[in-house]
């Protein structure tokens, strides 16, 4: 019985990595991958995932109007989808894939970030917490060695961002995981209290 899964976890947690390897993995296996991705995501190229450590691959392109299942089918017959950056999905995007597990038997597995730089869930992730059979945390470390669990967005001078948009694009140079504990330290730090 198919099922659909969300991995998520802090940035540099190895998400897309994961992702890739489980391409890998069915792939040897003789099994066909439908690997998508969203359209936001472009700083490494519009269809390509690819992970800090350099593996990477072409995707299919899930743009926000996309009906996600009618890609599917125009796409043509997989064994399992895998999805990249799922965050970015628009909460319909993440119905048709549960859709897609329970009508179709196929499998869907998620990968993505769960909460945004200023700890709000992304409506993709919600979504997917509601509807996922299986939830699993990619777990990272906090420069202080405790679990990872915010995406700090960082300014050019190194300083934690405490307001902006939800969606920058951005790596290393951006965000950086921490614990909680340290992410709240370092903005009272900033502010001087």
């Amino acid at each position: 019985m198919a099922k659909l899964y969300f991995k998520y976890g802090a940035m540099g947690s190895s998400k897309s990595a994961q992702a890739l390897i489980t391409q890998f993995n069915y792939e040897e296996m003789g099994m066909s991958v439908w690997l998508i991705k969203p359209s936001v995501d472009d700083r490494d190229g519009a269809d390509i995932v690819k992970s800090r450590v350099g593996l990477q691959r072409r995707a299919d392109v899930i743009f926000p109007n996309d009906d996600i299942r009618a890609r599917y089918e125009a796409a043509g017959h997989r064994d399992v989808v895998i999805a990249d950056e799922a965050q970015f999905f628009t909460p319909a995007q993440i119905d048709g894939l549960r859709e897609m597990v329970d009508d179709l038997d196929l499998p869907v597995l998620c990968f993505g970030l769960r909460t945004d730089f200023l700890t709000h869930m992304f409506p993709g992730s919600q979504r997917l917490m509601e509807l996922a059979d299986s939830i699993t945390e990619i777990k990272t470390i906090c420069e202080c060695g405790s679990k990872a669990t915010v995406t700090a967005r960082l300014a050019p001078d190194g300083k934690i961002i405490t307001a902006g948009e939800q969606v920058f694009l951005g790596g290393n140079d951006s965000y950086i995981a921490m614990c909680h504990k340290c992410w709240r330290r370092k903005i009272r730090e900033q502010q001087g209290k």
